[in-house]
């Protein structure tokens, strides 16, 4: 493997990071929402397995975007290689990282003295929130204008609004 100098190595993270692609952390957002709508019907130890139902939901959402893209796009223009792979990976590997912040909230709630129902409020509230800052963070990275920020902050934030209302209808 060749090591690249520091800079070198900098100046290709600065390169990624400012051609980063947020839909993933969107898409994997939404998809921590609605893991957290149908939790409540968990056996004896409940905030354990919505961490691992929303760690392990991330992972199988982010494979099936791999998958898509290799096989759905990329095969269909060029055969693959080992780096095109890993940059398919790389590139939806926010759906996973949307999942994070959700599973950590879940996860300190004891700390916070609240009760499963609690826990599974603020979780859902910790993913909407990674909803509108995922789209303000790619809407801002698209140079959208302030007018637009906005507009894509209350779009995304009335989705999470469905969301919770899907959450208020949902009885198990």
């Amino acid at each position: 493997m060749v090591k690249l100098e520091p800079t070198v190595a900098r100046e290709r993270r600065r390169e990624r990071r400012a051609h980063a692609d947020y839909t993933g952390g969107v898409y994997g957002s939404l998809l921590a929402a609605t893991v957290l709508i149908g939790a409540d019907a968990l056996g004896d130890f409940p905030r354990v397995q919505v961490v691992a139902l929303l760690l392990l939901s991330g992972v199988a959402f982010w494979i099936a975007h791999v998958h898509a893209q290799l096989f759905g796009e990329h095969l269909a223009q060029h055969p693959l290689d080992r780096r095109t792979v890993l940059h398919v990976c790389r590139d939806e590997w926010p759906i996973v990282k949307a999942a994070v912040p959700p599973a950590v909230a879940v996860a300190v709630s004891p700390l916070l003295g609240l009760d499963v129902p609690g826990t599974l409020w603020l979780a859902l509230g910790v993913a909407l929130a990674g909803l509108v800052g995922w789209s303000l963070a790619a809407a801002k990275r698209a140079g959208a204008s302030g007018r637009l920020l906005v507009l894509t902050a209350l779009v995304n934030l009335l989705l999470g609004l469905l969301i919770i209302s899907f959450k208020l209808f949902v009885k198990h």
